[in-house]
């Protein structure tokens, strides 16, 4: 039976591969990934060497049907995303629904764990996370405005990502909606310039303007019920 694995790798730091990852990246007949750019560099720094080929979210029916050929010819698939675990807010779902749609329990779906921006950020949010909802990307025009308002009827525990870009922007939204929610805004996770703010929207604003914005972030909204506020770090 033919395997499809989704692979999580490394949010930041190459140190997060598992050894599972890396083993089983050494194992499959083929490498799918979103940029090969991004994933050769990766692939390098563990010896690996497989062929890759791209598969992201303007990947045409075409090249779709060409990966269940793969499954077909018997071959063993990897699917690994830029950074992070696949299937999780990029096209690894939309490859993995096509699997199911083809071969249903005849092709293997196997899930290779390890780094989530989004659990990582919740990790260490330090607000209740037995209930929580993940929102993925904020949209970038139509509906944004109608997405921020609804924040403020939602009860549990919310996380989501944003880019440098929006940031700013988002926080100011959020703190319109949300008034003195408490809230973690985490940058750079697992690399260099890592930095947590923690408070209200409108404390996390001021002290990410007091570094440069740059990097990629994910904001952690507290629940309703049990805030505690411990202010904004850096």
């Amino acid at each position: 039976m033919p395997i499809v694995y989704l692979i999580a790798t490394p949010i930041g730091n190459l140190e997060d591969m598992t050894a599972r990852a890396v083993r089983i990246l050494n194992e499959v007949d083929v490498i799918l990934c979103e940029d090969t750019r991004v994933t050769s560099k990766l692939l390098a720094a563990y010896h690996i060497q497989k062929p890759l080929e791209s598969y992201h979210q303007h990947s045409t029916q075409a090249k779709t049907e060409a990966v269940l050929r793969m499954l077909v010819e018997g071959k063993n698939i990897a699917f690994v995303s830029d950074a992070g675990t696949p299937g999780i807010s990029d096209p690894g779902g939309m490859l993995v629904e096509a699997v199911w749609d083809r071969f249903g329990d005849n092709v293997k779906i196997v899930p290779i764990p390890g780094a989530n921006a989004a659990i990582a950020a919740l990790s260490v949010s330090g607000f209740p996370t037995d209930h929580f909802r993940f929102l993925g990307f904020p949209p970038h025009k139509k509906g944004r405005k109608t997405f921020f308002a609804s924040l403020a009827d939602m009860p549990e525990a919310l996380v989501f990502f944003e880019s440098k870009y929006r940031i700013e922007k988002a926080l100011a939204e959020i703190a319109a909606s949300c008034g003195d929610r408490k809230m973690m805004v985490a940058r750079e996770l697992t690399k260099q310039f890592e930095t947590l703010y923690r408070g209200t929207a409108n404390e996390c604003l001021a002290s990410l303007q007091k570094d440069k914005v740059l990097g990629e972030f994910v904001v952690v909204i507290a629940p309703l019920r049990r805030q505690i506020l411990r202010g904004a770090t850096s």
